[in-house]
């Protein structure tokens, strides 16, 4: 680690801004280092925190009680919600969806902190391409669990485009790309009750889920929301 206590692993201008990788040496936890990914210098994720990540599989997972479950995760990003799926023996199958290729360079690369235990699973790939404009095209295949974990909120997107998913119409088309009791989950840092109505205009069972953890890199609470629908 440089005297600053990061280290700068990739820094690349992509469609959305400028995204940069980076490792951090926690200076209130000794020995504990983390990895986090910056877009327009703006925290988007990292290693410490992930709980509402892979409560977004988790609960998802509950909510289906099949076998040979089918995945796909929108947005790959660190990898967390998606090595949370695989830590499921019923699932025989994710497929993650990453816009920005830097990001699946990294994890072919080894640059991200799950590269070497995903690459390890064979139910695992990582695909190129926009997992919104997929969603609500028209499907050539069915998935038992579809998680989107993409924008800030589906108030406060990334990318402007990606507003059509959040609509009645969106959640239609994507609906489709959902096999019989099929479980849409999207996670979201603030909760949204235009969204949560589009949901409830389209699917018979939602579920709003604030889920609170303690966040140790600022010393409080905070709350993630995740919202889930069922085909």
């Amino acid at each position: 680690m440089n005297p600053s206590n990061i280290e700068i692993l990739a820094y690349e201008d992509t469609p959305l801004g400028v995204l940069c990788l980076r490792r951090r040496a926690l200076l209130a936890e000794p020995g504990t280092v983390v990895t986090e990914i910056t877009l327009n210098h703006e925290y988007l994720m990292g290693s410490h925190t992930t709980f509402s990540e892979r409560a977004l599989a988790t609960i998802a997972l509950e909510m289906h009680e099949a076998e040979n479950l089918r995945v796909l995760v929108g947005g790959f990003g660190l990898g967390y919600t998606a090595r949370e799926v695989l830590l499921a023996n019923r699932v025989s199958q994710v497929e993650a969806v990453e816009f920005l290729p830097q990001v699946i360079d990294w994890f072919h690369d080894g640059l991200l902190p799950l590269a070497k235990e995903l690459k390890c699973d064979s139910r695992f790939r990582v695909t190129s391409g926009d997992a919104y404009a997929r969603l609500t095209g028209t499907p050539d295949e069915q998935w038992d669990i579809i998680l989107i974990d993409i924008d800030h909120s589906p108030d406060e997107r990334l990318d402007r485009g990606n507003s059509f998913f959040y609509t009645k119409t969106g959640l239609e088309r994507a609906k489709k790309h959902l096999a019989s009791r099929g479980i849409l989950g999207v996670w979201s840092y603030a909760e949204s009750s235009p969204f949560a109505h589009a949901l409830r205009s389209v699917f018979q069972e939602v579920r709003v889920e604030p889920v609170t953890f303690h966040n140790r890199l600022v010393g409080e609470d905070a709350t993630d929301w995740l919202f889930f629908a069922r085909a």
